[in-house]
């Protein structure tokens, strides 16, 4: 069994107050759990209004299959996020 955990680092420049922030997020989060089927939460810089950590998490029994969806999501977001990744880093476990 491998876990995998995707870690973005997001900064939202346009964003006016928490309340843009987690529009971005919340649809965001909806769409990748919807479409992957796995865990997503906002797990840093909660009270921050234009910079937030995401963290989604995957399990499968085939490495490549974690991988393969990890970047998926990854792609995912530099597209449809509504902000600027600034960071990302994938784990295994």
């Amino acid at each position: 069994m491998v876990v995998g955990v995707l870690s973005l680092e997001v900064l939202f420049p346009y964003s006016r107050s928490l309340k843009d922030k987690r529009q971005h997020i919340k649809s965001f989060k909806d769409r990748v759990r919807n479409r992957h089927n796995v865990s997503v939460a906002e797990v840093d810089f909660q009270d921050k209004w234009q910079r937030a950590r995401i963290a989604v998490a995957a399990v499968n029994s085939r490495p490549h299959d974690v991988e393969d969806l990890l970047n998926r999501i990854l792609n995912e977001a530099e597209e449809f996020l509504g902000g600027t990744i600034v960071d990302h880093r994938i784990d295994y476990f």
